[in-house]
């Protein structure tokens, strides 16, 4: 049987401690190449809407421990103003609904194991990146969290933080006066911190020692003129800006794809790569520009790789007053397969989700 697993499912299952540990676990696993992953892939196609586009995105990975996964989004996307800021939308059907999938199946014998919704899982993992971030890179008493943006990613980015520092408060800035209050409530309430909503974004950095910057923003938001020794930053919606790059002195990526096996030549650090219909169309907020590239290694020389750290082969950050940066890399695929196979384990041992006939899903048709 196949199991149907929707975000409240995986609600009951997944938890911070759950994904940072599936997470690290499945990036010592591509560096012992044990699993496999590609960049994100994009096909954009414009609709009759010339200020709208429509995007495919996929992400996949496997491991000889067991899964392979691949993460689908079905989506219309668009830039609107709000507030001065310019941020990018999507939907799927219409505004206010979407469609993520995960497709889970079997090493062994290439049974479909389970479909979930992506939508609690993007946010836990995500979240779970930037905690092992700081886990490595934050400064060892780091006790105030400085948050741009008060949606879903900064709900699981300060819960993560949690995990990896005793953090007492977060003080957070978005646009929406109705937000940031409504956020700093429900920290305050779900964490026991002190969580003060400011009108002033500047205000954001002060006394900071993690920076999150956690939006839908499609321009840079963090501001480099502005960050404190000390600060370790992460910015997963919005880039932070070039004068940030300058002063950050040391910056941790994650992981990067390999390269095509035996096509060395073919390896990239982008993030992701995008193909497209009528790629002059004048929606050209996300089709990228000739000869421009989705970032790579964002912290150039200053970068140092999870596995260096893990091996002993760097020490990491070496002083409290210094500026630290972490990033993903281009690892996406290989994040699914890890946490998704948990979720699928845990909600088995739990009775959870619905299950349909795998039968369903195979045919007797060579492919």
């Amino acid at each position: 049987m196949t199991l149907i697993l929707n975000n409240d499912d995986v609600k009951q299952v997944l938890t911070m401690d759950v994904t940072m540990a599936a997470l690290e676990k499945a990036y010592v696993e591509l560096v012992d190449k044990e699993a496999v992953c590609r960049p994100r892939i994009d096909l954009q196609v414009p609709t009759s809407d010339p200020e709208k586009l429509y995007q495919w995105g996929t992400m996949e990975g496997g491991s000889t421990s067991g899964y392979f996964a691949i993460r689908m989004k079905s989506d219309i996307i668009y830039e609107q103003e709000y507030n001065g800021a310019i941020t990018q939308e999507k939907y799927c059907v219409r505004p206010g609904r979407f469609c993520g999938l995960i497709l889970l199946t079997s090493i062994e014998n290439g049974e479909p194991l389970a479909l979930l919704n992506d939508g609690h899982l993007q946010h836990m993992r995500v979240g779970a990146d930037s905690g092992i971030g700081a886990k490595y890179m934050a400064r060892e008493g780091a006790a105030v969290v400085g948050m741009v943006g008060s949606g879903g990613m900064a709900r699981s980015h300060l819960e993560a933080f949690m995990k990896a520092r005793r953090i007492e408060r977060v003080q957070v800035y978005s646009p929406t006066k109705a937000n940031r209050e409504a956020y700093a409530r429900e920290m305050t309430e779900q964490f026991d911190v002190e969580a003060v909503p400011l009108s002033d974004p500047d205000a954001v950095y002060k006394g900071a020692d993690i920076l999150a910057g956690c939006t839908d923003s499609a321009v840079d938001i963090i501001k480099g003129a502005l960050v404190e020794p000390g600060t370790h930053i992460t910015s997963i919606g919005g880039r932070p800006d070039a004068e940030t790059f300058e002063r950050i002195e040391l910056s941790l990526r994650l992981g990067t794809a390999p390269a095509p096996w035996g096509l060395d030549e073919f390896a990239l650090p982008d993030e992701y790569i995008t193909y497209a219909a009528r790629p002059e169309h004048d929606a050209g907020f996300k089709m990228k520009g000739k000869r421009r590239r989705a970032h790579g290694v964002q912290g150039g020389d200053k970068n140092v790789m999870l596995a260096e750290l893990l091996a002993g082969r760097h020490p990491g950050r070496t002083s409290a007053d210094q500026v630290t940066y972490s990033e993903r890399g281009n690892v996406q695929g290989a994040q699914f397969y890890s946490v998704a196979g948990k979720v699928y384990e845990l909600a088995r041992e739990r009775g959870l989700g619905k299950e349909i006939p795998t039968e369903w899903l195979l045919q007797d048709i060579r492919d």
